[in-house]
């Protein structure tokens, strides 16, 4: 085999690039024989999402695997965190899925995992993997891999749905957006156990996304389900990414409820039924969760984001509940890692548990705690506009931080600012102790003075 330039479909995290142009299966093929050679595993899960190019991708990886001696266990269509599962319940030394998660039709993409689960990010093997696929010198195997098909959804079912007490929970109306992606057909297989009605949107798996790149972080693709609440008069509202590893969340007014919030309800639910738990937060957004983890008897535990790092942090405190305000929750009994269903399903038994509807558990805490979310810049000189930011804004300040990007932290405001891994843009959170105003004067001024590196 000749060398081949995988550069730019190697990210931080995973593998993605466009169809046939960076990813067809030649190079899956050939990432798959440098995957094996690298981690030497004698047996893999496979699954693929619902992308139309899925089944070739995954064909074509399986056949690499195989023909560097490994045996696959192929579970077919299914949702990343099914891979996971996967890997872990059935003591796997590996596992790929097939995904592209919230990316346009025409890409597709692997993410990888070793034993148990853990992931391999661009520090923890997946450059050498780059490496030993370009090269494509592959030795022969005496051996070749065997296929065995394996249906591990019932099994997952039965993990993530106990999660909650069946018994305790109440007939919730919720509409559902899938977004065409593969949400669905895990909601199907959960309905059957569960007491709620649910209102199906955007609800068939469709590789065309014929309504647009199931992503809900763009504000345009929330409306449909914002819409569907209110007409449904529904209690809640879920919608998911297109590998539903990540889920969002609607009042019962359809407003849009962001991640931030979210995590220090989960965290409350866990520490609930673990008192004194660790608690495991990324930088970006941070005195909501750590004002109700230390109030509900927890430990808050601040991590670099990104999901290769909460999981190492996660494993090394131990915690319970890790929660990113990007909608990446991770859990302990899950092996550590993000699920997009386990979190409505622990909100859903909160709700429940409380009586009280999803607005009444989040205004106090948006009132206490009230942020900018986060906003995006595309910035000419990166590392110029974090500096001035800096010689401006840490004067007077009583803590500043450098996990991740710059956090400066003053008596009644903070924010975090930092640098995209893949993009030339900054990541701006801002948030305040009760003062609405404050927050948005400070949001204010910190854009105005990145706006001058455009």
């Amino acid at each position: 085999m000749s060398g081949m330039d995988l550069s730019g479909c190697f990210k931080a995290y995973d593998v993605r690039g466009r169809v046939p142009e960076e990813l067809n299966p030649d190079s899956v093929y050939r990432i798959g024989r440098a995957y094996a050679d690298w981690l030497r595993p004698r047996r893999v899960a496979v699954g693929r999402d619902i992308r139309l190019s899925s089944n070739e991708l995954a064909d074509a990886l399986i056949r690499g695997l195989n023909d560097a001696g490994v045996d696959v266990v192929d579970i077919g269509l299914c949702g990343t965190e099914c891979v996971y599962f996967a890997t872990f319940s059935l003591g796997l030394d590996g596992g790929v899925m097939v995904t592209a998660s919230h990316n346009p039709p025409q890409y597709n993409g692997l993410k990888f995992v070793r034993e148990q689960s853990r992931p391999v990010s661009g520090d923890t093997g997946l450059q050498d993997v780059r490496r030993l696929a370009e090269a494509g010198l592959f030795g022969n195997t005496a051996v070749r891999g065997t296929i065995v098909t394996f249906d591990i959804m019932p099994s997952w079912r039965d993990h993530v749905l106990g999660y909650v007490d069946l018994e305790k929970l109440k007939p919730l109306s919720i509409v559902c957006n899938a977004g065409n992606g593969g949400a669905g057909l895990a909601l199907d297989l959960l309905e059957e156990k569960l007491p709620y009605r649910f209102t199906k949107i955007q609800h068939e798996a469709d590789g065309t996304f014929p309504n647009g790149v199931p992503n809900p972080m763009i504000e345009e693709n929330r409306e449909v389900t914002a819409r569907s609440v209110r007409l449904a008069r529904a209690d809640l509202g879920i919608a998911w990414d297109g590998d539903y590893d990540r889920c969002f969340f609607f009042d019962e007014d359809g407003r849009f409820i962001d991640g931030y919030y979210i995590v220090g309800l989960l965290a409350t639910a866990f520490l609930e039924r673990e008192p004194g738990a660790k608690i495991v937060h990324d930088p970006k957004l941070t005195w909501n969760i750590q004002h109700l983890v230390r109030a509900h008897g927890g430990r808050p535990v601040q991590c670099k984001s990104g999901h290769s790092f909460m999981k190492d942090c996660m494993r090394k405190v131990d915690a319970a509940y890790g929660g990113e305000t990007s909608s990446h929750h991770y859990f302990r009994d899950f092996s550590y890692c993000d699920s997009g269903m386990i979190p409505w399903l622990v909100m859903t038994q909160h709700l429940c548990r409380t009586g009280k509807p999803l607005s009444q558990l989040v205004n106090e805490r948006m009132k206490m705690f009230p942020s900018s979310g986060e906003i995006n810049r595309t910035i000419r000189d990166v590392r110029g506009a974090i500096a001035a930011v800096q010689q401006r804004f840490v004067p007077g300040s009583v803590n500043i931080e450098t996990i991740d990007g710059l956090s400066v932290e003053h008596p009644r405001w903070r924010f975090n600012l930092r640098s995209s891994n893949t993009e030339p843009l900054v990541r701006l959170n801002v948030e305040s102790r009760g003062e609405a105003g404050l927050m948005q004067e400070r949001t204010a001024e910190i854009l105005e003075l990145l706006d001058q590196f455009t």
